[in-house]
């Protein structure tokens, strides 16, 4: 069977996270978004994961999987995917006294390397991985030129693209060719706009935690979806006071500094895995479909200032109630379906399948946008 999952959320345990992050507005947004696989996030949190045991099993048939996220010493991110919520409990007591607490964090900073993590996550029969990998903070490419030079002898089991990257950006670094990608949300709300914003779909043999897995282990990870990385604030190269974009041999030239207005010149994600690549030849990959949420779509087809609009609501939950899930209508209904409920929504999702956009990247701290013909649309998350 076909499962689409999102594999990465937050609690209200960690920072800047929605209050109404709870299992029951969860399950509901999956339902509406189309997930049909989530991970809990932040499964180290104690009487967060006590939340989550009396929904493992469910009405809406969601499979849960045990998930949680760690912050090395380094401020290296990783995420951890579980079959069982035991498994965070042993975790948890494996790590006891590296941490201050895993009852005040979420996403808890640890006084361990990405090595002693994974080898304390695969002790315990868990799956690790570098999350976000390619984002200018707090992932591994920030602070690390390799896997190994991260995790040292310990293997990964995945590598989250994150919100800054797609496929492409990791297919020819040769660390990486053997190990699947992940494109998951990172979500801080229940709403669709987040959550499911980047989702994976899997190949799993029956709907459970252990398929699940088992699929990740097995790369059989049939499709990823996420953002155009161009949409990102460290897209490309440039100035993070007046956001002029450089080449990365003339930003080496000016020796960082904007000649324009004496700014710090900041690399850029596409730059940086670029050089991590060294020139190697790029792998194949499962297909990378490029979407963004549908009530951005509306928003910006009907030319309003929010999605949360009256008239933009009742769009989407005509949507809804009539192709039964958002990302059935992203990447699965005709378009000449779509069009029949709104022409102008239709075009813009014509246009995303199809990669007939014109890109406007971002950089130095600044959004990217794209745009749909006269339409410019940003995904400022």
């Amino acid at each position: 069977m076909l499962a689409t999952a999102d594999l990465h959320i937050h609690s209200p345990y960690s920072i800047a996270v929605s209050r109404f992050m709870q299992p029951e507005q969860l399950l509901k947004g999956c339902v509406t978004k189309g997930i049909t696989v989530l991970g809990t996030g932040d499964a180290l949190q104690p009487d967060w994961l006590a939340l989550w045991k009396p929904f493992l099993e469910n009405d809406a048939g969601i499979v849960i999987v045990p998930q949680g996220e760690i912050e090395d010493i380094r401020r290296v991110h990783h995420v951890i995917l579980a079959e069982e919520p035991a498994q965070f409990d042993q975790l948890r007591d494996l790590l006891e006294g590296t941490c201050k607490s895993f009852v005040t964090a979420g996403r808890p900073h640890v006084y361990l390397s990405g090595e002693e993590i994974a080898n304390a996550a695969h002790e315990v029969g868990a799956l690790v991985g570098p999350a976000h990998a390619f984002t200018p903070w707090t992932s591994m490419y920030a602070y690390f030129d390799s896997v190994p030079a991260c995790y040292g002898d310990a293997k990964i089991d995945f590598l989250e693209l994150g919100l800054s990257a797609d496929s492409s950006y990791g297919a020819a670094i040769p660390d990486l060719y053997d190990v699947p990608f992940l494109t998951n949300s990172d979500a801080h709300s229940p709403y669709p706009d987040k959550l499911g914003r980047e989702f994976n779909r899997l190949r799993i043999g029956s709907p459970s935690a252990k398929d699940v897995l088992f699929a990740i282990r097995e790369g059989a990870v049939e499709m990823n979806a996420g953002f155009f990385p161009e949409e990102g604030k460290y897209n490309r190269t440039a100035c993070t006071r007046c956001y002029e974009q450089y080449s990365l041999q003339d930003a080496i030239r000016h020796q960082w500094r904007c000649p324009a207005d004496g700014g710090i010149i900041k690399k850029g994600v596409a730059d940086r895995a670029k050089e991590l690549a060294h020139g190697s030849a790029a792998r194949p990959r499962p297909p990378y479909l490029r979407v963004i949420p549908l009530a951005q779509i509306i928003q910006t087809m009907e030319g309003t200032s929010s999605p949360n609009t009256k008239k933009c609501k009742a769009i989407y939950a005509k949507f809804i109630e009539t192709f039964g899930n958002e990302i059935a209508v992203l990447i699965d209904v005709p378009v000449s379906e779509i069009r029949a409920v709104h022409p102008k929504v239709a075009d813009a999702i014509a246009a995303l399948r199809t990669e007939t956009v014109v890109l406007h990247p971002g950089g130095g701290g600044k959004y990217g946008t794209f745009s749909l013909g006269a339409d410019p649309l940003s995904m400022q998350s």
